[in-house]
């Protein structure tokens, strides 16, 4: 009888900066090791929420993510386990002389990156903190997202602006919610079209943020100053967004922000970290 396949154990986690090239490290008094706060996937979560969360129930801190880092692959006693990480900034007060040691973590401290490297228990952590300290300099995240999934053209006899979500899309856009979060989206634009509506309205309802409605993003009004133009504001604009367009409007949205250009499924992300108005890294996801 052939041994059962090896487990992949999924895992994400966050390398932490401040001001001054602090990073943000935790000891686990159980195995008595230093290591950035991370921590196995829950049951259909997605690993950018699964970050999130992870530093917030380890440090009490709320972080949003930055410019994604390669994974971490090694094995463990279920099988193989591999780590996704991000850079990340606190979102608000970072101080952690309070912080309350526990069973899981004794001690959550801001350390300079070169002493970190030292204190650090292991050398695959050793590496992702090399590569977290090139790209530890703060960006902001710019969403790029295609609607969820809408009834089809030839199902709708009304204005196709009209065209609304599927029950399918209607999960996809609630399973945004903690996406768009993970990256501290606070400014939201979208086509004017119920199906873009429809995808952001989640997020919005959830957070409060005001929701802009741009004509220059929907099928039908897309021209390619227009979509410059909002392009142009939100790069001028120094808060984490996203821009909720359609399939056929992405080729000129994508090379306004200066990028190639990539076909997205419906409910997918692009997201592009943005430094001094330039895009600098990005990263794909979808909401499935």
């Amino acid at each position: 009888m052939p041994a059962p396949a090896a487990k992949d154990v999924l895992a994400a986690g966050v390398v932490v900066f401040r001001p001054g090239r602090r990073v943000l490290l935790v000891h686990r008094p159980k195995y008595d090791d230093w290591s950035f706060p991370k921590g196995k996937l829950d049951s259909g979560e997605h690993r950018t929420a699964a970050a999130v969360r992870e530093v917030a129930e380890e440090t009490g801190l709320h972080v949003r993510l930055g410019v994604p880092l390669g994974n971490q692959h090694y094995p463990v006693v279920a099988g193989r386990k591999t780590v996704f990480y991000w850079t990340g900034r606190v979102v608000g007060d970072d101080d952690v002389t309070g912080y309350r040691p526990n069973a899981e973590i004794d001690d959550v401290r801001w350390v300079p990156a070169d002493e970190a490297a030292e204190l650090l228990t292991y050398d695959h952590d050793r590496v992702t903190l090399a590569e977290a300290v090139r790209h530890r300099r703060a960006t902001r995240a710019v969403v790029v997202l295609r609607h969820a999934k809408a009834r089809a053209r030839r199902s709708w006899r009304g204005d196709d602006r009209g065209r609304p979500l599927l029950v399918l899309g209607e999960r996809q856009a609630e399973r945004l919610v903690p996406l768009l979060a993970a990256y501290g989206v606070t400014r939201v634009v979208s086509s004017p079209s119920t199906r873009c509506v429809q995808t952001v309205e989640p997020y919005v309802r959830t957070t409060g943020w005001d929701l802009e409605r741009r004509a220059w993003l929907s099928e039908e009004d897309a021209v390619p100053a227009g979509v410059a133009e909002v392009v142009a504001d939100v790069l001028d604009d120094d808060r984490p967004a996203v821009v909720c367009t359609h399939r056929p409007v992405l080729p000129e949205v994508l090379e306004a922000f200066g990028v190639r250009a990539e076909a997205l499924e419906t409910a997918e992300l692009l997201v592009l970290h943005v430094r001094k108005g330039r895009v600098v890294g990005s990263e794909r996801h979808l909401a499935d």
